[in-house]
This record gives C-alpha cells, structure tokens and sequence, in this order.
C-alpha cells in the first residue's frame, strides 16, 4: 500500500522484509481503543508531537531503535523511548505529514541518523500522555539503509541502543510496573534498561497484533527505578 501525504510525504509498505509485513497489516487497521485507553481529548488540546517506531536488521536478527534520554532533562528523565518529540512549525500540518516530518527530524537531531534511509510504511492513530499533554502519533519506519546512530546532544540524550525483536518477545525479559498513580502497565527488561510508560505500552500492542507476544507473566513486577 502507498500513500502521499500533504508535503510529499510518501508511505508506502511496499518492498518490506517478509518478517515485517504482520506488523504493517496491523497497522492498517489498527484502533485507537485497541493501542491505549489514554486518547486524544475529544474537545482538542493537547501538544502534537510524533515518535519514529523504527524497525531494522541487526546481526541478531529483527530489532527497533531506542534512545535512553538523558538524565538532567525535567521530563522523562533517564527514561528509554522512542526517538521523537513535538511538532515544530516547519513540520507541517498536525492532521497531515506533519507528524511524519516531526518524528524523522526529531529523529536525526536525537540519534543522528540519516532520515533519506528511512521508509515510512505506517502511521499509527493519535495516542494522548495525560502527564505530559502530548497527543503522540507513532510513525512506524523500516530502517532500509542504516546510518551510525549515537546520542547529537548528551544534555538531551544519554545513549541509542537497538533491541532485537526476539528480546522484546522473549518472556524472560517482560515485566509490569505500577506507576506513582496506580496506573499498571508492560515493561520490558532489555538493552539494560526498564523499556515502560508509552513506549512500552506502543510495543507491548504491537507485538500483539503483529501476532508477536508470546505468554508471559504478568504477575511479575519491578520497581520504576529498577536497574540492570
């Protein structure tokens, strides 16, 4: 399927790697219900923002991009996230490629990747972070001709790591966590990291629909400041 949005913005998931083709069908008709309880307020508001959700192949086989942010930020401190962030004036339109603008270049100026190496193949519904108010829109990317990664600017981002795909699916590795408000939610236990909140709740779904998950225990739960 391809699509143009308003900027030019090509998505297209034609040409993917056969292992990624579960996750671009989920997309196509994914609800916004069925990735978090937490959406858009009805009335509007909200910051539009946008996280790039990139897949690519690493020696160990499928794997997604992350970023540990760093730990003198205000908000988010020291958490593992998705490249991303709010949407600039030059981005565009919020309800057109906007978004798709934003995550690709919060992309680059987080991680310092090349964004021409990127194919968009989806665009996710809006998703809201009450503490924050961010309506997020995950833009999911296949990574087709990787670039060096690392953190641009250490005041905003301590580290960029990817995640095999098998360790994020491997039960060992998948935890809950209980959140200061009492919010439960998945975590995941790998690159060293807590992966929770947000970005864990987009891969948590994501390897459900893309008929990823495999049984875990979710009785199983560590503490927000757990560390490797």
């Amino acid at each position: 399927m391809t699509s143009t949005y308003g900027g030019g913005v090509r998505v297209s998931s034609q040409g993917l790697p056969e292992w990624l083709l579960p996750v671009a069908r989920a997309a196509e008709t994914i609800e916004p219900h069925q990735l978090s309880r937490f959406l858009p307020p009805p009335q509007g508001g909200g910051r539009p923002s946008a996280v790039l959700v990139l897949f690519g192949e690493g020696p160990d086989g499928p794997e997604l991009l992350l970023m540990e942010r760093s730990g003198s930020l205000r908000s988010h401190a020291g958490q593992p996230s998705f490249p991303g962030g709010a949407l600039d004036p030059e981005d565009g339109d919020p309800d057109g490629a906007g978004p798709l603008h934003a995550a690709l270049r919060e992309a680059e100026e987080e991680t310092g990747l090349d964004p021409t190496g990127v194919q968009v193949f989806a665009v996710l519904p809006r998703l809201y972070i009450p503490v924050s108010g961010f309506v997020v829109t995950p833009v999911l990317g296949w990574w087709r001709r990787p670039s060096p990664v690392g953190p641009v600017d250490p005041a905003e981002t301590a580290r960029v790591f990817t995640v095999p795909v098998a360790d994020l699916t491997d039960p060992a590795n998948r935890a809950t966590t209980v959140h200061p408000s009492g919010h439960r939610g998945p975590a995941f236990l790998v690159g060293g990291a807590l992966v929770w909140g947000f970005t864990a709740g987009v891969i948590d779904r994501i390897l459900h629909y893309a008929g990823w998950e495999r049984p875990w225990d979710r009785a199983k739960h560590v503490p927000l400041d757990w560390r490797a």
